[in-house]
C-alpha cells in the first residue's frame, strides 16, 4: 500500500464486503485511477496484491456530524437536562473565534479520515467547513445551518443562506445543503421552504421528549430556554413531528437526525433517512431508539456520530459495533449497510459511493481480521475493536 495512488491495481483480502452483495471470501477488489473496476472471487481474478488477513470493506459515511464543535471533546459531557447542555454549546460557540472553529474543523476532519470515513454530511454554522472540506479527498455534503423561530429573523437567516448557496455551487466532491436546525429553532415555514430548494436537507427532529411536549402543548424547558434566548415565539413553532415529516416531502434527500421519540409509525417524507448517533443517544440516557421498528416498516436508517460535544470519537465503525453489542439479533448485514450505503443514500451520493460497486469510486476501508473462522463473517467486522488500517479514497491512499 505504498503507492500514493493506484493507476490499475488488484487488492486481495480474505474477505470483501460489497454491501450492495454479500460477503466474497478470498477476493479481489480492482482499481483502475479514480474507479472500481471489478471486485472479483478467487477463481476470477488475475494476479494481485495480498493484503493478508484483512477484509476490504465500502469508505464509511457519517450521515450526521457537527465538525465545527471538535473544540468540545469531554467538555460539555450530554447530561439529563437537554436544553442545560444547549447552553453549553451554544456559550462554547459564542466564545470560540474564527480562527479556533477552522482548527476544530481541520481536527474533526483529519480524525473523520483515519477512522476510514469517505463521505460526511456536515451540519455547519454559516457554511464555515466548506472550504475545508472542498478541499478534501473525502467527499461531503455542507449543510448551512438555518435557524430563526420568529418570522422576521427567520427571513433574514433565509437570505443570507440564499445568498450562501449562490456562492457554493456544487463540485465534484462537494455539495451544498441546508439544515434548518430543529423544530423549535426554525419557523415551520421556512422548514418547508428549505425542502423546496431543491438541495439536500437535514433537519435534528424529535430528539427528545422535551421538543415534542413544546411541539404538542407550547410548554416544558424549552420555551425558559427560547425566552432566554430572546427568540420565544410560539406561532412559529410546527405542529408536531408529523406535521415536520409532511413540510418535508420535497425531492431532495432528508436526513432526519436522531429521531430518538419519532413514533414508529411517523409519515416519513418519501426521500428521507433516519440518522441514528446510538453512542450519544445512549450518553443522553434516552429510552430504546426506535430503529428496529423503522426498519421493520422498511424505512432507510444510516448512522451518525454526531458531534465530540456528545461523543467520545468520530468513528462512524464504533457505531455499528456499539449497536452490535446492545442488538445482537440485527443481521451483521443490516448493521453493515447503515455506515455505508445507507448513508450515502441519505446524502445523495448513492451513485458514486457506499459500496464496493463495479463503476462507483475507488473508496475503501482495510480492516485487520481476527484469526478465527465464523459462520457470519460480519461478525468479524463488527464484533472486533480493530481500528481502520488503511484508507482509500478516490483510488488514492490516505491513510497506510
Amino acid at each position: 500500500m505504498a503507492q500514493s495512488q493506484s493507476a490499475h491495481l488488484r487488492w486481495r483480502a480474505r474477505w470483501v464486503f460489497p454491501v450492495d452483495g454479500p460477503p466474497l471470501a478470498d477476493a479481489t477488489v480492482a482499481v483502475e485511477h479514480d474507479r472500481i473496476v471489478a471486485v472479483q472471487t478467487q477463481g476470477c481474478r488475475t494476479e494481485a496484491i495480498d493484503l493478508g488477513n484483512v477484509a476490504i470493506l465500502p469508505g464509511l459515511v457519517n450521515a450526521h456530524t457537527h465538525l465545527d464543535l471538535s473544540g468540545l471533546r469531554g467538555k460539555c459531557p450530554p447530561t439529563a437536562d437537554f436544553t442545560e447542555w444547549l447552553r453549553a454549546v451554544i456559550r462554547h460557540r459564542r466564545d470560540r473565534s474564527p480562527q479556533q472553529v477552522r482548527e476544530d474543523i481541520r481536527i474533526g476532519l483529519t480524525e473523520s479520515l483515519a477512522h476510514g470515513t469517505t463521505l460526511v454530511g456536515d451540519i455547519a454554522s454559516q457554511g464555515l467547513s466548506w472550504p475545508l472540506l472542498a478541499e478534501s479527498p473525502m467527499r461531503a455534503v455542507v449543510y448551512r445551518e438555518l435557524l430563526g423561530l420568529p418570522e422576521a429573523r427567520a427571513e433574514a437567516a433565509w437570505s443570507e443562506l440564499l445568498a450562501w448557496l449562490g456562492d457554493h455551487p456544487a463540485t465534484a466532491t462537494c455539495r451544498p445543503g441546508v439544515s434548518p436546525h430543529a423544530p423549535y429553532s426554525v419557523n415551520f415555514a421556512y422548514i418547508f421552504k428549505a425542502a423546496t430548494l431543491g438541495v439536500p436537507v437535514a433537519i435534528h427532529l424529535a430528539e427528545t421528549a422535551a421538543e415534542l411536549e413544546l411541539l404538542a402543548d407550547r410548554q416544558g424547558p424549552f420555551v425558559t430556554f427560547l425566552r432566554e434566548l430572546g427568540v420565544w415565539d410560539p406561532a412559529g413553532l410546527a405542529g408536531g413531528a408529523d406535521h415536520v415529516l409532511r413540510l418535508l416531502n420535497g425531492t431532495a434527500p432528508v436526513a432526519l437526525a436522531h429521531g430518538n421519540y419519532l413514533p414508529a409509525q411517523a409519515p416519513m417524507p418519501a426521500n428521507g433517512t433516519i440518522v441514528y448517533c446510538p453512542r450519544t443517544h445512549a450518553a443522553f440516557g434516552h429510552p430504546p431508539h426506535p430503529f428496529r421498528e423503522l426498519l421493520a416498516r422498511g424505512i432507510r436508517v444510516a448512522l451518525g456520530t454526531d458531534s465530540l460535544a456528545s461523543n467520545p470519537d468520530l468513528d462512524v465503525l464504533a457505531e455499528a459495533r456499539f449497536l452490535r453489542r446492545a442488538y445482537p439479533d440485527i443481521p451483521g448485514a443490516t448493521l453493515l449497510r447503515m455506515p455505508t450505503l445507507s448513508g450515502a443514500e441519505a446524502l445523495g451520493w448513492q451513485d458514486e459511493t457506499g459500496s464496493l460497486t463495479v463503476g462507483k469510486s475507488a473508496d475503501l476501508v482495510v480492516l485487520p481480521l481476527p484469526s478465527v473462522e465464523s459462520s457470519d463473517p460480519h461478525e468479524f467486522v463488527l464484533n472486533s475493536a480493530a481500528p481502520v488500517e488503511a484508507v482509500m479514497v478516490r483510488g488514492r491512499w490516505v491513510k497506510t
